[in-house]
């Protein structure tokens, strides 16, 4: 079982200031970053946001969900981190990497539509009231 340690930072340090089997923490830039643990010394950016990774800190460790899938990388290693641990995960067919890629891509973009429509309510009550508000006032 391989063991990964965490760290809160405001900034993430340099590539080569990183430590193998640490993952760095900017809640200032809702990021996590890591040297992969296959060893292959590639630096793994998480983004955490509602569409990408969600970080979960118990008080002692953390976990990534969902699975971390380097598919860019020689090593195409697959892998969870939970609870500080480092769960190895199978790997993926090219296909299944591109079913999972146009499935985030679907989450991403209907997230963001939800958000559009929210905002144009918003704006469009605002600027409801700001019309009953004026005309009150000329009246």
């Amino acid at each position: 079982m391989k063991i990964i340690d965490h760290e809160f930072v405001e900034f993430i340090p340099e590539h080569e200031d990183m430590e193998d089997g640490v993952i760095y923490i900017s809640l200032d830039y809702d990021t996590a970053v890591h040297n992969c643990v296959c060893g292959c010394d590639q630096q793994v950016v998480t983004p955490l946001s509602p569409t990408d990774w969600k970080l979960t800190y118990n008080g002692e460790s953390v976990s990534l969900y969902p699975s971390i899938g380097n598919w860019e990388f020689d090593c195409k290693s697959h892998y969870w981190v939970k609870e500080g641990e480092v769960i190895w995960a199978e790997r993926w067919s090219e296909q299944r990497v591109h079913s999972g890629r146009e499935a985030d891509q679907k989450t991403k973009s209907h997230h963001f539509e939800q958000k559009n429509d929210e905002n144009r309510e918003k704006l469009f009550h605002k600027f409801k009231t700001f019309l009953v508000t004026l005309f009150k006032e000329q009246n």
